[in-house]
């Protein structure tokens, strides 16, 4: 054991501060890319009573919910409480990340500290603490789901090193309680199996002979996580459709179809450069960033012969003797190399298509096991020049923190985040599409448009960015240039119903209600429940005179969400007139005038009461100024730019 609970954190408490410290200025920090639709633009998260919702429906509420392969009920509800504390106020959000962090860091030390010298595995906890690869995490409000993911899964770990070589029931119910909240917290903690299995190689020294007696100690502790993770997969499918997600990385979907040895070796030198020297940072790892190789180049050679090179030492040192926490023996390197691959293996591209080449956030958890390598190389150069060795280390926990806050304020909001892509990377595809974001912003469209067409030369046409080039053709009244970028997205993925809708919203625009209702429900027999394509149903099958089909198709939108704007209401009024049902009108009326109560909208609702049952509003307390009531133009278009992650 390392030691009393007093000792292991007075050995944590430097790196806690530290996580603390080089974190603070983050804490004036808005929210900035997936912030603003996970945390502002949300509904679920911004009323206590529908957060149950977030258990059976995906993580990125609306538009590509099912398509990006997300499910992480416990990360919503984490955002869920804090809204209901505070509302859109930014300040907490980022007090709960750095508090996060240091609780993380904490953890990673007494982790360790069953492997390697108290000395070393806070040194550990130090150069965690302040390596600037994490600065996405901590400082982007949506990268709690790392840090609270990453709480359960060293506290799962801790409570499996802590025990014998055999698991009592309780120890074992407590890993896979830990599992199922990390799990539930983000994806990538599926991978606590294998990690739980490279602790116990890592103390003893394991042989094939000896599988059958580590099989009758562990068998609860395996058997219950692999029932949490069967748990949570079925979850996944019946929420999502599928295990992974369906999109590929954006720019990259030709991975699919040629070898990705090519870019996989060009991501991995970039593993190595973000962990040894993480001074060229960036919030987009997209092409141009990281290129789709077809053959080998210079780069991703190199990249291959540095992982080879790496895998060749890890081997070496796997060899040597096995971690105690009174010894200092290389074989902490390897297992600090063995942690990131097994923990960075559900966003590799290795065994399946990812949704991302690269992002800084997904080494949160894989770092770990490099620093405890870093912390034992450094120990051992204090063993033989203990000058030279607290020279580095100061280096490197100083230039590291300077790193740190520097890089905090990046991630200060969307202006500042897509400011600064596009002043390290104007070349990025990603860069180009927020710029072209930002001309339609301004009005200039011809410009825009130049933009996105560079986005697409790099990019592809990806479906996220055709969808969203296809909006701002429709904003811009460009209809049919619109409508054939989403006939060809249509064509490559008639299983997603985001341009079958936006085809819907292209015909009403031009009034036509019979190829607006054949879109409309395309989209809604894929998804059946998006309150603007039963919005679009209803405005089509009433403009053709279908009253009793418009009327459910109305009542359907009230009921996906669209039951608190009071023009809905008075519109299924209109229809249940034409249908001639007078008790619906009334009734219809009646919740048009209780939501249009400081709207504006009573005087309208009044005319509508006279005119469709010849009995006036008589409440004059609910009267308000004349105001022109609010439209609901039939081909509104869903706002929001497309997820960045």
């Amino acid at each position: 054991m390392p030691g009393p609970p007093a000792t292991l954190l007075k050995a944590a408490l430097p790196g806690m501060l530290l996580a603390v410290a080089v974190y603070a200025n983050s804490l004036s920090n808005t929210f900035a890319y997936d912030d603003v639709h996970v945390v502002l633009d949300d509904p679920r998260i911004q009323d206590v009573r529908r957060l149950p919702e977030t258990l059976t429906e995906p993580y990125w509420e609306g538009e590509y919910g099912k398509e990006l392969g997300l499910w992480r009920p416990l990360t919503t509800l984490s955002f869920g409480l804090q809204y209901a504390l505070v509302g859109p106020q930014p300040l907490l959000y980022h007090v709960v990340n750095v508090a996060a962090h240091a609780v993380v860091t904490g953890l990673a030390v007494v982790l360790l500290a069953h492997l390697m010298s108290l000395t070393t595995a806070a040194l550990a906890g130090i150069l965690f603490a302040v390596h600037p690869v994490h600065v996405e995490a901590v400082a982007n409000v949506v990268g709690l789901a790392e840090m609270q993911s990453a709480v359960f899964f060293l506290l799962a770990c801790i409570v499996a090193v802590r025990g014998g070589s055999r698991a009592s029931w309780p120890r074992a119910a407590a890993i896979g309680g830990l599992y199922l909240l990390a799990f539930g917290t983000k994806e990538s903690a599926v991978t606590l199996p294998g990690i739980v299995f490279l602790l116990d190689a890592a103390r003893r020294r394991l042989t094939v002979s000896d599988l059958a007696d580590y099989v009758r100690d562990r068998w609860n502790v395996y058997a219950l996580l692999v029932v949490v993770a069967g748990g949570i997969i079925a979850m996944r499918l019946a929420v999502l459709g599928s295990v992974a997600a369906p999109f590929g990385p954006v720019g990259a979907d030709l991975l699919a179809e040629v070898p990705r040895i090519y870019t996989l070796s060009e991501i991995w030198s970039h593993y190595v450069r973000l962990m040894v020297f993480p001074l060229d940072l960036s919030a987009d790892y997209s092409p141009n960033v990281i290129p789709v190789s077809l053959g080998w180049s210079p780069a991703n050679l190199t990249g291959l012969l540095l992982v080879l090179a790496i895998l060749g030492g890890t081997l070496a040192a796997w060899r040597r003797p096995s971690l105690r926490p009174d010894t200092v023996s290389a074989r902490i390197a390897a297992f600090g190399v063995l942690w990131f691959l097994i923990t960075i293996s559900p966003v590799s591209n290795v065994a399946f298509i990812a949704g991302v080449l690269l992002a800084e956030r997904t080494l949160y958890l894989p770092s770990v096991g490099i620093v405890a390598a870093f912390a034992w190389v450094l120990v051992r150069l204090y063993r033989n020049r203990p000058r030279v060795a607290a020279l580095v280390v100061a280096l490197v926990v100083i230039l590291g923190s300077v790193r740190t806050w520097a890089r905090n304020p990046s991630w200060k909001d969307n202006d500042t985040v897509f400011g600064t892509l596009l002043a390290d990377y104007p070349y990025s595809g990603r860069a180009q599409w927020s710029l072209a974001d930002q001309f339609f912003r301004l009005g200039d469209t011809s410009q825009g448009l130049l933009t996105y067409r560079a986005a697409v030369g790099i990019l592809g046409p990806h479906y996220m960015l055709i969808a969203e080039i296809a909006k701002k053709l429709i904003a811009a009244d460009e209809l049919r240039s619109a409508e054939v970028l989403l006939e060809y997205a249509y064509r490559d993925f008639p299983e997603f119903s985001v341009a079958p809708g936006l085809i819907a919203v292209v015909h009403s625009e031009r009034g036509d209600a019979v190829e607006t209702e054949l879109w409309a429900r395309r989209a809604l027999a894929i998804e059946d429940e998006d309150p603007v394509r039963q919005h679009l149903l209803a405005w089509a099958l009433t403009e053709q005179g279908r009253w009793v089909e418009a009327g459910v198709a109305r009542r359907a939108a009230i009921a996906s969400g669209e039951g608190d704007h009071w023009q809905q209401w008075a519109s299924l009024a209109n229809i249940e007139a034409e249908a001639g049902d007078t008790a619906r009108v009334r009734a219809a009326l009646d919740s048009a005038r209780v939501k249009a109560v400081g709207e504006g909208g009573i005087e309208y609702i009044e005319a509508l009461y006279t005119t469709l049952l010849g009995d006036p509003l008589r409440d004059s307390t609910l009267l308000t100024s004349p105001q022109p009531p609010d439209t609901v133009a039939p081909g509104s278009v869903p706002s929001g730019s497309a997820p960045g992650r």
